[in-house]
């Protein structure tokens, strides 16, 4: 699958994690995060090439498919996707809730969504 399929992939399907969240319907919630799990797995196995495709994502309307794209880019562009996590982590709910998290897994050293 080419790379841009791949980073449609991962945002559709982050986005529609979150509405089933929303919704109250795990199971499918848990559907779509397998298959955004497994679009990112293919972008990093592309190693840099699909971490630059991703980082598109950083700018993405949706502060979701953003947050989610800067947890998984926070070794390979640090202060862009801190800045990204950081200004959404100021606000309520569940997506700030999660850039919180992954900025203390960040600082603790306990951050592995794309190790060396």
């Amino acid at each position: 699958m080419k790379l841009d399929k791949l980073v449609e992939e991962f945002a559709l399907n982050v986005a529609a994690q979150t509405e089933a969240i929303f919704r109250g319907d795990a199971k499918t919630g848990n559907k779509h995060a397998r298959k955004y799990g497994a679009a990112v797995d293919q972008l990093l196995a592309h190693g840099n090439g699909g971490r630059d495709a991703l980082a598109v994502l950083l700018q993405h309307e949706r502060m979701d498919v953003r947050v989610m794209a800067a947890a998984h880019l926070l070794r390979y562009r640090t202060a862009e996707a801190k800045a990204v996590l950081e200004e959404a982590a100021k606000g309520q709910g569940l997506v700030p809730f999660g850039a919180q998290q992954a900025l203390k897994r960040w600082e603790e050293g306990t951050w592995a969504l794309d190790p060396e």
